[in-house]
């Protein structure tokens, strides 16, 4: 198995969003690889850039992957944001579950 410099393609301080983002890329075929999700608690200790979750990939899917993250997180497709009954939060067409409180999009 070839080794390959992984490239980071999203970071975020929600390390739910993250791993959100991570099964969506995984869902599309690509191979991801997740960092600092413990991190967290360095923050403060650590610049703030180096301890927030982070989804990489190998070089050649990184355009591929960047496509993928733009259109879950702009909801790429026909579906309308909706507001998540559950907590209030305002989420894009693309999610069918909250990312902050874990609750189903409704119907």
């Amino acid at each position: 198995m070839a080794e390959f410099q992984y490239v980071r393609v999203f970071a975020h301080s929600n390390g739910l969003l993250v791993s959100h983002v991570r099964n969506v890329l995984a869902a599309a075929g690509i191979s991801v690889e997740l960092r600092n999700m413990t991190l967290g608690g360095g923050a403060g200790e650590l610049p703030l850039g180096e301890c927030e979750p982070e989804v990489w990939v190998a070089p050649h899917n990184r355009e591929h992957a960047e496509a993928v993250i733009h259109v879950a997180m702009t909801g790429g497709g026909d579906r309308p944001a909706w507001t998540c009954p559950g907590c209030g939060e305002d989420l894009e067409g693309a999610f069918e579950t909250c990312w902050q409180c874990g609750s189903a999009r409704e119907s």
